[in-house]
């Protein structure tokens, strides 16, 4: 993780050596700064270069808040509209947070073969899925937990990407038994393959407290200081990371 990168370049290194960009970025020039201390002047040095906006107010950075259900009566719908109300309530200058519904995409198996008279419609839902999660520069995944993992449709619909999310950043919300927090370990591994870098906080609601029967959404106060940690995270990791693409 670049987290990780950073560290221990810092202990290891010293302050102002960091790896070079041939050995970072098979060699390709950043305009004579290195990806590694780009990173970390983003995230640690002039305040300036993690958010801005242009003179007249508009959006310079998007937030994709993933609703990775595709159940019938699924729950993530309510949990999405939270995080994304939430969002839009702090009043972020220069960022634009969009609910992305997966449910809406209707993409086949990856690697399936499909009758030819299916084929037109699969192909342009897997480029209307690249193109909106390309559009981003972060992301918010919202998914229940199923048999200790992320859910089928939200894994299968991942495998069809990679350079549309590298080199950007994610945060979880997630919901069940014990708050999705098993399938946001899950997410880590699966989006680390895809070299996105995920933020440590999370916020869990538990179907337990914070649904009624289960399906009824009413989430506890608390959570909030959960949800203004991991947005404050993503902010700060997906603008910095916009310095390198």
């Amino acid at each position: 993780m670049w987290h990780n990168d950073i560290k221990l370049t810092k202990c290891k290194r010293g302050e102002g050596e960091f790896f070079t960009e041939k050995q970072v970025h098979g060699g390709k020039k950043l305009e004579n700064t290195s990806i590694i201390s780009r990173i970390s002047n983003a995230l640690f040095g002039n305040k300036n270069t993690t958010i801005t906006t242009d003179e007249k107010g508009k959006t310079t950075m998007k937030i994709g808040i993933i609703s990775g259900s595709v159940r019938e009566g699924r729950n993530s719908a309510a949990v999405s509209e939270w995080i994304h109300e939430f969002a839009e309530k702090r009043n972020d200058g220069g960022i634009e947070y969009e609910i992305v519904a997966l449910a809406n995409y209707d993409l086949p198996l990856l690697g399936a073969k499909l009758p030819e008279d299916r084929q037109a419609a699969a192909g342009a839902a897997i480029q209307a899925w690249s193109e909106k999660m390309a559009s981003f520069d972060g992301y918010v995944f919202v998914t229940p937990e199923y048999n200790h993992a992320v859910g089928g449709a939200l894994k299968n619909a991942l495998d069809f990407l990679k350079p549309e999310v590298a080199d950007k950043a994610a945060g979880f919300v997630g919901y069940g038994s014990l708050g999705g927090a098993r399938a946001h370990e899950n997410m880590r591994v699966i989006l680390g393959e895809l070299s996105v870098a995920t933020v440590h906080t999370t916020v869990n609601f538990s179907l337990m407290t914070d649904f009624e029967n289960m399906s009824n959404f009413v989430p506890n106060d608390y959570h909030a200081g959960n949800a203004t940690a991991m947005l404050d995270e993503l902010i700060k990791w997906s603008g910095a990371l916009k310095t390198i693409r």
